[in-house]
């Protein structure tokens, strides 16, 4: 028997399918390190649990990111809601509803500084209609309707500027199985100022007579929404919803397929309510977006708005699914179909790298490796957008602003054996093409076309130490590694971690590893304690500059 290649201390190496020193099984039955809770709370918050991941389900992760969260609060509850705070109001999560599923938590489950903390903090998390829907419908499975919980809510109603509030009446009217008047007859909000009296007296009594005139009398826009409601001719609705700067909810179902009533909602829209009707205004029946058309342009400079973009917490996974779908030109349910117009496309493009933070080029030579397995199939926060394509999008954030970057992808075949062709021959290049390779993609690239490329590549195992082993083969100088990955690696002869030491000892380079999570589960591939490693969360809008940060040496 030979008793080393059992155990040694010296240039060892082991298979995935084995523990290092504190490393836990991960999904896919390899090996991985553990992250704390706290690293799961933001990855949570950021990445929430819905449609689950490749290897589990969209109910058992909620369980293990809730009992996760749980002990946060226990632990520093205070913290979970000022975590939940930084998230949701610098627009860094695709969706805000596992902010407010957290804050209902710590509402709930929290002791009493946390509780209060929670409920200090439900305006800045919750701030429209639905989001407060959201949390009253979270929070009533962890407690009742005592008198914090109704004063929280009631404070809600009456922090809020009277005239957003009246858009937010109007706009924003039911969801979940709550209503603006359930939640005001339960919280009781009081008040001695007339126009929020006339307000909530309108909402709780909508069949009143006095209570209808009363709240068109205070507010324009109910006043607006009012005359509307029995116009069928578009020409005059045109002119109250000019007049009047009403919102799309305010028109009645029947006069949303003229195209003058779209043009007359375009000048007021909201950007969000913008990207969501992209295609209905493109549509042949509306025709208000086409090519060189004077909306079509208004739209294009719109999205390109760097301050309207941070103003309105456009999520970048919000815009590369919007790119995505639009370009294709129909909606992902439904049958509506439309002719893309090319400018909104560009436009759509430009707007997802302005809606990221800031970043300082490292001058650093960088591998970003695009985990393609299988796993990474998995759709990200919900939304069209597959974790692979998402990380490729990611990647050009960070191709756009650095001078040497080299962008692989990488998914281990069944015959694929990686340590058993790394010796003095050199595997034959046509041997790579199932394992790793450079992808033929380029900041210069729109995002669609570099998805299709995602799209293209062959899904097969997860062995996340390629990109080290490759760049060992290859002789390539690398100061760090952008790793996006699931974690869920299993497949190779040796961790990623001995791979990067191996690299690092081979070239004499310090070379960093940064691993960006791209869902919520509990594994990374980063050691936590190796100083050289970093694990962040993948579509937390800040992520890039945080990985520059991290290659300049400037965080740790």
């Amino acid at each position: 028997m030979d008793y080393r290649a059992v155990f040694a201390k010296k240039d060892t190496q082991t298979s995935q399918s084995e523990a290092l020193a504190g490393m836990t099984e991960n999904s896919a039955g390899g090996y991985a390190y553990p992250v704390n809770d706290w690293t799961r709370l933001n990855r949570f918050l950021i990445l929430g649990s819905e449609g689950g991941t490749y290897y589990v389900g969209q109910r058992p992760l909620t369980i293990e990111n809730a009992k996760s969260i749980e002990r946060c609060i226990d632990e520093d509850g205070v913290r979970v809601v000022e975590t939940v705070i930084a998230v949701s109001d610098e627009g860094r999560a695709p969706k805000n509803d596992p902010a407010l599923f957290v804050l209902a938590m710590a509402a709930g489950l929290g002791d009493e500084d946390t509780r209060k903390a929670a409920f200090a903090a439900l305006p800045k998390v919750a701030r429209t209609g639905t989001h407060l829907f959201h949390f009253a419908h979270f929070i009533e499975g962890f407690r009742g309707w005592g008198r914090g919980l109704r004063r929280a809510v009631a404070n809600w109603y009456l922090a809020m500027d009277a005239e957003r509030l009246s858009l937010q009446l109007v706009k924003y009217k039911q969801r979940d199985g709550w209503s603006h008047r359930d939640l005001l007859r339960l919280a009781h909000p009081k008040t001695e100022d007339a126009d929020r009296r006339a307000l909530f007296g309108w909402t709780v009594q909508p069949d009143n007579d006095n209570a209808v005139q009363q709240a068109a009398e205070n507010f324009r826009l109910i006043d607006g929404m009012i005359k509307l409601q029995g116009v069928t001719d578009a020409s005059a609705a045109v002119k109250i919803i000019r007049q009047y700067s009403l919102p799309r909810e305010a028109v009645p179902t029947k006069l949303l397929n003229e195209r003058g009533v779209w043009n007359a909602l375009l000048e007021d829209m909201p950007l969000t309510a913008m990207i969501r009707n992209l295609g209905k205004m493109s549509t042949s029946d509306i025709g208000l977006l086409t090519n060189g058309s004077k909306a079509a342009n208004y739209v294009a400079d719109t999205l390109r708005t760097k301050d309207a973009l941070r103003k309105a917490r456009i999520h970048p996974l919000t815009l590369l699914t919007a790119q995505k779908t639009y370009a294709v030109g129909r909606g992902l349910k439904g049958k509506l179909e439309w002719a893309p117009v090319s400018s909104i496309i560009d436009a759509l493009d430009d707007a997802f790298y302005k809606s990221f933070s800031n970043i300082e080029p490292t001058g650093k030579r960088i591998m970003i490796a695009l985990d393609v397995s299988g796993s990474m199939q998995q759709r990200i926060a919900g939304s069209a957008i597959m974790a692979s394509e998402a990380s490729a999008a990611m990647a050009l954030v960070t191709a756009a602003c650095e001078k040497h970057v080299h962008i692989v992808g990488f998914s281990a075949g069944d015959d694929w054996n990686p340590i058993k062709h790394f010796g003095k021959s050199k595997p034959a290049n046509r041997y790579w093409e199932p394992g790793i390779k450079p992808l033929p993609i380029s900041a210069k690239q729109r995002l669609d076309d570099v998805q299709k490329v995602i799209a293209q590549q062959t899904f097969g195992a997860t062995d996340c130490a390629l990109p080290m082993l490759y760049a060992m083969d290859k002789n390539l100088e690398v100061d760090a590694f952008v790793i996006y990955t699931d974690s869920e690696t299993w497949f190779g002869d040796i961790h990623p971690v001995e791979a990067l030491r191996k690299y690092r000892q081979k070239t004499g380079i310090a070379a960093k590893l940064v691993v960006v999570g791209m869902t919520s589960n509990g594994f990374t591939i980063a050691d936590p304690n190796d100083a050289g490693m970093m694990d962040i969360v993948g579509f937390d809008t800040a992520a890039p500059s945080m990985i520059s940060d991290f290659i300049r040496g400037e965080s740790q």
